[in-house]
C-alpha cells in the first residue's frame, strides 16, 4: 500500500506494517486533540446540559460518569485498536483483520455500520451547526437585548421556517468540514484541531468566568454535582448510558479511522483514558457555564432541546454584556459542531480513497456534497414538509419527520448497534494474543478489559438498544 501524507490510499488488503507509509498523527497531543475534537461537539454544549436538567441533576450526572468509565472507554480502546491494527478505513480494517485471523469477513460490516451512522448524522449535525452560524450574527446584532421569551421564541422559529437562510448556513458549515478534511491528516485534521480546541477551551472557560458573575454560581454546582437519587428513573439511567455513548463518537467509526493513523508506539489506553476525561471536563464545564445563567434568570433547567437556542438567547438578552457573552458562546458551539464534523466526514473520505482511488479531494468532495444534499431533505422537514412523516404508519415513528427520522435512525438503531458489534468481536471473535499485543497492557489491566468488553457492554448497551426501540 501507498498513501502519501494527506491521505491517498489504495487498498492493498495486508495487515502488518500497514499503517506505517499513511499519514500519521505527529504525536499523541495530536491524536488526543483531534479524538476530543470529535467527542466534544453539540452532545456537551447544547445536548448534556439539558439532558441533565430534564433529568435531575446530581444523580444523573453521577450515572453517566460511571457509564464513562464502564462502558465508553472500553469501547474506545476497542475502535481505536481496530483501526490502528487494520491500518485502513473502518470498513477496510476489518477486513484486513478478518484475513489476517481467520474471521467471517462479515465483520466488516460493522465498519460499514459505523460509516453509515456518521455519514447521516453529519447531514444533519450540519443543519444544527448552521443555527449556531446564524446566531452569531442575532446575537452580536444585539438583536437579542431586552426582547421577551417570545419574542426571542419567534427568533428562533422564524429561522426554522426560512429554508433559504436554513440552507445558506447548512452550505456554510459544510464547506468548514470539507476545507479541512479534503487537506488530509497533518495539513487538515491535525493543523485545525491544534487551533479550535484551544480556541474551544479558552472560549469556555470565559463563558464559565462570566457565569460565576451570575450570583447562582453555587446553586448550580450543588445541581450538577449533589445527586439526589429520588429524581433518578429508569429511563433517566438508560439516557445517560445512551448519552455516554454518543458523546464520546462511539458507533460511529470515527474512532477507528482516527486509530488507524496512529503510530505504534502510542498507548491506545492512556489516550483513550485522556480522551474521556476530556470530554466529560467539557460536558461539565458546559453545565457550569449555561446553569448559573439559567438560574439567574429564573429559567427552567430541563427547557429540552430548545436550551441553547431559545432559554438561553433570552438569558443573554436580559444580562449586561449580554451580547457579547452570547456571542463568544455560539462561537464556542461552532467550534465544538465543527471539530465533530469534521471527524464523522473523514470514514466515508478514507474509505472512498482506498476503496475507489479517488484522491483527497476528490472523495472529500464527493462524500460532502451528498451529504450537503441529503442535509437539505432535514432543512425542508423544518418547514415546507413539517407535516410529512414518512414512516408514519409505524405506531413508534408516527409524525416524525426526515429530521426527527434520521436523528431517531442513527441516536436510537445504528450507534448502539455499532457499539455492540464492536464490543462482541473484541470480545469474543479477534485473536487474543494480538489484543494484548496491540493494547499492551498489564495482565491485570488486559484481564480487567477484556472481561469488561466480553460480558458487561454488551450486556449495558444491548439494554439500551432494546429500551430505545420499545
Amino acid at each position: 500500500m501507498s498513501v502519501s501524507s494527506s491521505g491517498s490510499a489504495a487498498y492493498s488488503g495486508s495487515l502488518e506494517g500497514s499503517n506505517a507509509q499513511r499519514g500519521l498523527w505527529s504525536s499523541r497531543l495530536a491524536f488526543i486533540l483531534a479524538a476530543t475534537g470529535s467527542a466534544v461537539g453539540l452532545g456537551n454544549i447544547w445536548k448534556f446540559p439539558y439532558v441533565t436538567g430534564e433529568n435531575g441533576g446530581g444523580a444523573f450526572v453521577l450515572v453517566y460518569l460511571l457509564c464513562i468509565a464502564i462502558i465508553g472507554i472500553p469501547i474506545m480502546m476497542a475502535e481505536v485498536m481496530i483501526g490502528r491494527r487494520g491500518g485502513h478505513s473502518p470498513v477496510n480494517s476489518i477486513k484486513a483483520i478478518a484475513q489476517r485471523d481467520g474471521l467471517n469477513p462479515a465483520w466488516k460490516l460493522v465498519g460499514a455500520v459505523g460509516i453509515l451512522a456518521g455519514f447521516l448524522i453529519l447531514s444533519f449535525y450540519s443543519v444544527i451547526g448552521g443555527w449556531a452560524i446564524s446566531y452569531v450574527g442575532t446575537t452580536a446584532s444585539g438583536q437579542l437585548s431586552g426582547q421577551t421569551a417570545d419574542a426571542v421564541g419567534a427568533i428562533f422559529s422564524g429561522l426554522l421556517s426560512n429554508p433559504g437562510t436554513l440552507l445558506l448556513w447548512h452550505t456554510v458549515f459544510m464547506a468548514l468540514v470539507m476545507l479541512v478534511v479534503a487537506k488530509g491528516v497533518r495539513s487538515g485534521l491535525e493543523r485545525a484541531v491544534s487551533i479550535l480546541m484551544p480556541a474551544l477551551f479558552v472560549l469556555l472557560l470565559i463563558v464559565v468566568g462570566y457565569a460565576m458573575t451570575t450570583g447562582h454560581f453555587g446553586q448550580a454546582a450543588a445541581f450538577l454535582f449533589q445527586p439526589d437519587f429520588s429524581m433518578l428513573t429508569t429511563s433517566g439511567v438508560l439516557v445517560a448510558l445512551g448519552h455516554a455513548f454518543f458523546t464520546l463518537s462511539l458507533g460511529m467509526a470515527v474512532m477507528m479511522a482516527y486509530g488507524s493513523y496512529l503510530p505504534k508506539k502510542i498507548s491506545i489506553a492512556k489516550t483513550s483514558i485522556t480522551v474521556s476525561v476530556i470530554d466529560t471536563g467539557v460536558a461539565l464545564l458546559a453545565g457550569l457555564a449555561i446553569f448559573p445563567i439559567v438560574f439567574a434568570n429564573g429559567l427552567e433547567p430541563g427547557a429540552g432541546p430548545g436550551l441553547i437556542f431559545q432559554t438561553l438567547p433570552l438569558a443573554f438578552g436580559q444580562m449586561p454584556m449580554g451580547s457579547l457573552f452570547g456571542t463568544l458562546f455560539f462561537v464556542l458551539l461552532i467550534f465544538a459542531a465543527w471539530t465533530s464534523g469534521i471527524s464523522l466526514l473523514e470514514p466515508i473520505v478514507e474509505w472512498l480513497e482506498e476503496q475507489k482511488g479517488m484522491n483527497r479531494t476528490v472523495s472529500t468532495l464527493g462524500a460532502g456534497v451528498v451529504c450537503w444534499a441529503l442535509g437539505i431533505a432535514s432543512i425542508l422537514s423544518l418547514n415546507l414538509w413539517a407535516d410529512f412523516a414518512p414512516l408514519g404508519f409505524i405506531p413508534m415513528l408516527e409524525g416524525k419527520t426526515i429530521f426527527d427520522l434520521l436523528d431517531f435512525f442513527t441516536a436510537n438503531i445504528l450507534l448502539p448497534l455499532g457499539g455492540l458489534l464492536v464490543a462482541l468481536m473484541a470480545g469474543w471473535v479477534m485473536s487474543k494474543p494480538a489484543m494484548e499485543k496491540e493494547l499492551a497492557l498489564s495482565p491485570g489491566t488486559f484481564n480487567l478489559w477484556f472481561v469488561t468488553v466480553r460480558f458487561i457492554t454488551p450486556i449495558a448497551v444491548g439494554v439500551v438498544f432494546i429500551y430505545n426501540l420499545m
